[in-house]
């Protein structure tokens, strides 16, 4: 079937009637004994984050938002993809599609997308923002073989059937390594592609030899690697056990995703100083509603360990930021993005750069795409 089906949320009272009374009984641990995040979500955060989302947090304004901005379902390959398609007012803008990654969504595009279908400096973009495989409304893999790969190409098939014949790929996170997959398939009529997380792996001289950015990058993989991994080991290897607790608790949902909102931010000492707590809620709810805790962990076990495999030959971008959780130096990009047309180091902004800067994010996409038409 390749029906394009427009799609309007209305999620009925009594589910989100039945979370309040989910947050009513929740029966929480003691505090931890450290007196920052190095345990993982705090209590005292977690507590008034739940207390905001019982009593102040108002789920309509979000899902008025999906709507306004255009929400539609496609079936590829048996599954339904659920995608945000925006179209610019240029009839020459250029087709995008913007690939979100865990534990984001497509909330991570509200503020950019306005900024890129606008014309500026002679560009504006039609933007599709497809939820992934088992997250946000998109529909749950029943079998196998939904990784990083197969993903890349049913994006390829969602642009071919929007009727976009030229067209570029932008993502960060799972979005990189699915938008990298395009650019290694290099599939007809994708012009280019651009990442805010770049793939790259050091080489023995690399290791041997390290150079300044190549330090900062080591140091940056040992503390991933050594403190920040449990999620994706767990994800990896055991997603079904995880999603018990992530698609029946929605405190133990939001202490699994609020952690990140913390570690991987460009921020003062606190998400809020990036993220609004609306705007964390808004994230939340797109697994909380649609019950994906274990169905977005699966793509971790299909292609965590092949994260960003592939060459990619045609025209690519890299716009790194300085707070990005596993930075990768241009010399280690290089081997893996053969043609890199643009490369630029930004001062400001985390793993989620579209959702943290979306001014800044906005203008690297142009200043990258330009280089492409």
């Amino acid at each position: 079937m390749s029906e394009i089906r427009p799609f309007v949320l209305d999620v009925p009272k009594a589910d989100l009637d039945r979370l309040h009374r989910k947050l009513d009984d929740t029966r929480w641990p003691e505090k931890e004994p450290v007196d920052d995040w190095s345990q993982g979500t705090p209590l005292a955060a977690l507590q008034d984050l739940a207390a905001y989302w019982r009593d102040g947090y108002d789920w309509r304004a979000g899902e008025a938002k999906l709507n306004a901005l255009g929400q539609f379902i496609t079936e590829i390959d048996g599954l339904d993809i659920h995608f945000l398609h925006v179209r610019s007012k240029c009839d020459d803008a250029l087709p995008l599609i913007l690939t979100h990654g865990w534990p984001g969504s497509v909330r991570e595009f509200f503020d950019v997308i306005p900024l890129l279908t606008e014309p500026q400096d002679g560009m504006a973009f039609h933007v599709v923002a497809p939820s992934l495989p088992g997250f946000g409304f998109s529909g749950k893999p029943r079998n196998t073989g939904w990784g990083v790969d197969k993903i890349a190409t049913a994006w390829a098939t969602l642009m071919q059937r929007l009727g976009y014949t030229e067209w570029v790929a932008q993502g960060g996170d799972w979005g990189s390594a699915v938008t990298t997959a395009i650019g290694a398939q290099a599939p007809e009529g994708c012009k280019g592609i651009h990442v805010n997380m770049p793939i790259g792996r050091p080489g023995p001289d690399d290791m041997a030899n390290p150079g300044p950015d190549e330090l900062k990058a080591l140091k940056a993989l040992k503390f991933y690697q050594d403190w920040d991994s449990g999620y994706s080991k767990q994800q990896s290897t055991r997603p079904q056990t995880i999603g018990y607790s992530l698609v029946d608790s929605p405190v133990g949902l939001a202490g699994w995703i609020f952690e990140k909102m913390f570690f991987w931010t460009d921020n003062g000492g606190s998400p809020f100083d990036t993220l609004s707590m609306d705007a964390i809620l808004d994230n939340i709810m797109l697994y909380w509603l649609p019950e994906t805790g274990a169905s977005a962990a699966r793509l971790y076990w299909e292609s965590f360990a092949r994260f960003g495999e592939g060459t990619v030959a045609i025209p690519a971008g890299v716009s790194a930021f300085p707070k990005e959780i596993i930075p990768a130096p241009r010399k280690w990009a290089e081997r893996r993005y053969a043609d890199l047309v643009y490369w630029n180091e930004c001062e400001k902004g985390g793993h989620f750069a579209a959702w943290e800067q979306p001014e800044l994010f906005a203008a690297e996409l142009r200043a990258c795409f330009s280089l492409m038409r």
